[in-house]
C-alpha cells in the first residue's frame, strides 16, 4: 500500500467560501424562543439530514450569533425550508434586522416561530447534541414534528451567491 503526499495546512478562507458556494443548497430560516419568550431567527443553509431513526437534522451557526444562544437555552429549534417565494424572507433574516418577525407573517410552532409564508415545510426539533467546529457551532435536532403549510412546494436554492427556484418537473 502506497501513501500519498501528507496534508499541510488548510486551504484559504476565500478558497473554501469559492469551493462552496458552488455546491447549491436549499434555504432555510432557522427559528427559536428565547427563555423570556422572544422570537429568534436566522438564514441558514448549512442544513442537512442525518439519520431517518431517530429523524434527525443537522444544521451549524456561527458562534456569538443570539439564535444560537436562545437555541441553546430553550433546546428546541425550528427549520422553516423556504419556497420559491421565500427569497424575500431569506434576505430580511439574513439582514439582521432586529425587527424581522414584525415583518412578515409567522404562527407559534412547538418549538419556534413557524414563518407559514414563506415556508414550504417546517420541522420542529429538540436539541440532542451541539459540538464546536472552527467559528460555528453544529446542532444535532430530533424532529418532533413536520408540518407543510399551504402554498408552494417548489424549495428555494441558493449557490454561486444567488437563489434559484427548483425546476418544475416535465
Amino acid at each position: 500500500m502506497t501513501s500519498g503526499p501528507g496534508l499541510v495546512g488548510a486551504v484559504e478562507a476565500a478558497d473554501f467560501r469559492a469551493l462552496m458556494s458552488g455546491f447549491p443548497t436549499g434555504v432555510g430560516i432557522v427559528t427559536t424562543f428565547g427563555v423570556a419568550g422572544q422570537v429568534h431567527g436566522m438564514t441558514c443553509s448549512s442544513i442537512c439530514s442525518v439519520s431517518v431513526d431517530p429523524p434527525t437534522l443537522l444544521i451549524c451557526l456561527r458562534d456569538g450569533s443570539p439564535t444560537l444562544a436562545a437555541m441553546l437555552s430553550s433546546e428546541t429549534f425550528a427549520v422553516n425550508l423556504l419556497h420559491e417565494d421565500g427569497k424575500p424572507a431569506a434576505e430580511l433574516f439574513a439582514s439582521g434586522d432586529p425587527d424581522r418577525f414584525d415583518q412578515l407573517t409567522w404562527r407559534t410552532g412547538i418549538s419556534g416561530p413557524h414563518l407559514i409564508d414563506a415556508a414550504h415545510a417546517i420541522a420542529d426539533c429538540r436539541l440532542v447534541r451541539h459540538e464546536r467546529i472552527g467559528s460555528h457551532i453544529v446542532l444535532f435536532g430530533e424532529v418532533v414534528n413536520v408540518s407543510e403549510p399551504a402554498g408552494s412546494s417548489r424549495p428555494l436554492l441558493y449557490g454561486r451567491r444567488r437563489y434559484a427556484t427548483w425546476p418544475l418537473s416535465s
